[in-house]
């Protein structure tokens, strides 16, 4: 029995186990918050094809080089997105590329990688998507592209948990040590990044061994209001925030067995 694991499944249950029930045992339908995406896809494939097409016969790409990508990604963007995601582009060849010596071919780009851990005789898939891994010293580095306007580039719990879920799965799939993880914020050019320690694969080791004892044993779901509670999509089927709330509805799964598997 193999349970699929994500960095955002992970968040949530972290977040509040109400809610990880609500969406991912139940799959409740939820209140929806929108955003566009257009312009932040076409960036992450443009900087996708820049690092994996290019030859790296020359030390450094020209701006043309950049341009070339980016054009390939303008299906369904409007005139304003199209100015505004190559000006982004060119801060960035300002910021990343022309200033170094010479850019390195990266390990992948838009890549995928997955991982296993074994708790409570449960085995959990751990899964994820990266934008760009490079190596770095002695271990490797991942690199997140931020596209949104105001990205949360701050160390937090959420990004702890991405770092230890990450360690876990490279480490198996490459048999090398994550070391750093970097967060770029496309509009600024701005660029955070945290080290990795051995700290951050035993929280999500802990953090999961407890998933793990919902799944098998206790199944109480407790929730834990805070401020998530603000956006929450559940949040009226939730007794923590509603005195009589209501009902979970018919459409939802029914109460889901060891046998069925997560999906993503």
């Amino acid at each position: 029995m193999t349970y699929i694991l994500s960095a955002a499944k992970l968040q949530t249950y972290y977040r509040c186990p109400l809610s990880y029930y609500f969406r991912y045992e139940r799959r409740v339908p939820g209140a929806a918050f929108f955003s566009s995406a257009a312009l932040g896809t076409s960036l992450h494939q443009a900087l996708a094809r820049i690092y994996q097409d290019w030859h790296y016969q020359e030390p450094i790409p020209q701006i043309e080089w950049l341009e070339h990508c980016w054009n390939q990604e303008l299906e369904g963007l409007s005139s304003k997105q199209v100015t505004e995601g190559r000006s982004i582009l060119q801060r960035y060849y300002e910021t990343f590329i022309c200033s170094q010596s010479a850019i390195r071919r990266p390990v992948a780009v838009e890549g995928r990688i997955q991982g296993t851990l074994q708790v409570e005789n449960l085995e959990f898939t751990l899964s994820g998507r990266y934008d760009r891994l490079d190596y770095f010293e002695d271990g490797l580095e991942l690199i997140d592209y931020k596209s949104t306007k105001d990205p949360d580039m701050q160390l937090s719990d959420e990004v702890d948990l991405q770092i230890g879920l990450y360690y876990l799965a490279l480490e198996q799939r490459y048999q090398k040590s994550l070391k750093r993880l970097s967060l770029i914020h496309l509009r600024t050019a701005e660029k955070v990044s945290f080290d990795v320690t051995p700290d951050h694969r035993h929280q999500v080791e802990s953090i999961i061994s407890d998933l793990a004892m919902q799944l098998r044993y206790d199944r109480t779901w407790t929730p834990f209001p805070g401020d998530q509670c603000d956006r929450c999509a559940y949040g009226r089927y939730c007794s923590a925030m509603h005195p009589d709330p209501d009902p979970i509805p018919d459409e939802a799964r029914a109460e889901p067995g060891l046998q069925l598997v997560l999906s993503l």
